[in-house]
């Protein structure tokens, strides 16, 4: 996996901080095709991220810093993403590795 660009439309990542608190009871009932939602830190925040929701509202996790970085703004100026869980990998993998996402970016008004 790379880092994408900003502004890409799509591209795949891992969801970290799946392991603190009741995270990975939420990654455990994961499935590949199962709708996710990111939603991003309200503005104001120094280093917003964006969260990773499952359905009925429970975080999963949040997204790497470098995507983050530009994301966050992204979606606060109106951009609009879709996700998926594309895999699950095993609890034996490497935490930040375990659930990968593929994000889908529309264009937020103004085209931007």
């Amino acid at each position: 996996m790379t880092t994408p660009n900003p502004y890409v439309e799509n591209f795949r990542t891992a969801v970290r901080g799946t392991v603190f608190g009741q995270r990975p009871a939420v990654a455990r009932r994961l499935r590949p095709g199962d709708s996710l939602m990111l939603v991003p830190d309200p503005p104001g925040v120094d280093e917003p991220a964006v969260w990773v929701h499952a359905r009925g509202g429970d975080v999963v996790g949040h997204l790497a810093p470098d995507i983050n970085a530009w994301l966050a703004p992204w979606l606060l100026a109106g951009g609009r993403c879709s996700a998926t869980v594309s895999k699950v990998n095993s609890e034996d993998t490497e935490s930040w590795r375990r659930i990968i996402i593929d994000v889908r970016c529309m264009r937020a008004p103004g085209g931007q």
